[in-house]
């Protein structure tokens, strides 16, 4: 696990060094190959594939919408004619009207990303198509526009995680669940349904100690009883001095919990007594969300997650922005660059969990319904389930 995004470089750098043991895997094959499948951050795979000639088909851990996103900004040259790194500006091409600032898009400014994006897309070119962890009726206009740009090569698959019932059913009996995580499960069951708030900003996210207070306080305050995941950080030994000395895990104890490391996400979110998710928009984490039927509290920090948001919020509409305006620059993380305040995430979670709010139902509807859908994709005769066998 990468400790900071400031890693992140070396970490891919270093994974371009499998490409020898890789093709001498396929050497020892004692079937060929016919194919190979890889994430899109692999880009030495096009060479494994040209020297085998057999197809590459990339695995994209995004969205459509977020790929056309990045589209319209290639095509466009739109964000260079934006001076401000704050102003809001249109991506123009696209079904909605989706608005972002430089900073949420940020061009490669440094030498080494931007070599390193050009070895990423450059192979695109190349491969046979594209699988999409995602299901055709979440993005259906974006999802066709992709189609048009990689000349039909695209075939939503997802929701990946769905395929993992057996290894769930194994995490429920305990199998790699604590007697600690038993205790969670316990207090869960004794809460009103859709009455708890999930917490969990990711496990790459180094959020500043001080911002972390800040919504420590603001959860506290919403008078609504939560789960709040910390994990492992620069931040962990500045956040657990206040929370020691604040007293708050004895001021909420009883009426909210805080799990340390790491949390079964995908049972916390499918439990009923969850109402909300307060997420950091990585595209797993939408995903899973997703497929729980769970509305959103959007705090976006980097790469992608700030489209994510925009997917979320602004065509989905199954989420609430907290009102994060600019990223969490890498390898930066300490810097602050602003504070989002308790006040304005208290607004949020009430704008997210107060049930007499009529935006609130239809965003429980909405969402309710896209997870149905999602289920049904990778059962036979679904959408997702159908693109697989057409793609093998």
């Amino acid at each position: 696990m990468l400790h900071s995004l400031g890693n992140a470089f070396s970490f891919f750098n270093a994974a371009s060094l499998l490409r020898e043991p890789v093709e001498k895997i396929f050497e020892e094959l004692s079937l060929p190959a016919c194919c190979i499948v890889s994430d899109m951050s692999l880009p030495y795979t096009i060479h494994v594939a040209e020297k085998f000639k057999i197809p590459r088909v990339s695995f994209a851990g995004v969205s459509c919408f977020c790929l056309m996103c990045y589209d319209a900004l290639h095509t466009s040259n739109v964000r260079n004619s934006v001076k401000d790194e704050i102003k809001y500006f249109v991506l123009p091409g696209l079904p909605d009207e989706i608005e972002v600032t430089k900073s949420q898009v940020p061009a490669q400014v440094d030498e080494n990303w931007s070599r390193f994006g050009e070895e990423i897309y450059a192979p695109e070119s190349d491969s046979y198509g594209v699988i999409m962890n995602l299901f055709q009726e979440l993005e259906p206009e974006y999802e066709r526009m992709y189609k048009k740009v990689r000349k039909d090569k695209v075939w939503c698959v997802g929701l990946v995680s769905l395929s993992n019932k057996d290894q769930l059913e194994k995490v429920q009996r305990g199998n790699s669940v604590s007697v600690e995580e038993w205790k969670h499960q316990n207090w869960l069951d004794s809460q009103k349904p859709k009455s708890v708030i999930y917490v969990c900003l990711g496990s790459l996210s180094n959020v500043t100690a001080i911002q972390l207070i800040e919504i420590g306080l603001a959860l506290e305050e919403s008078r609504r009883p939560f789960i709040w995941v910390i994990r492992e950080g620069n931040q962990l030994e500045a956040l657990e001095k206040w929370i020691k000395e604040d007293g708050f895990e004895e001021r909420i104890k009883g009426k909210s919990l805080i799990i340390r490391g790491w949390a079964p996400q995908q049972i916390i979110l499918s439990h009923p007594s969850i109402g909300g998710f307060l997420t950091h928009c990585g595209w797993n984490s939408t995903l899973e969300a997703i497929c729980a039927g769970m509305p959103m509290l959007t705090w976006p920090l980097f790469a992608d997650q700030f489209l994510n948001e925009k997917l979320v919020v602004k065509v989905l509409k199954v989420g609430v922005m907290v009102g994060v305006k600019s990223p969490t620059a890498w390898g930066k993380e300490e810097d602050v660059v602003e504070l989002v305040k308790k006040e304005d995430i208290k607004i949020a979670i009430e704008e997210l969990m107060n049930e007499n709010n009529g935006e609130c139902e239809e965003r429980r509807e909405r969402i309710r319904k896209l997870a149905e859908i999602s289920k049904r994709s990778v059962e036979e005769g679904g959408s997702s389930h159908s693109n697989l066998t057409v793609f093998i």
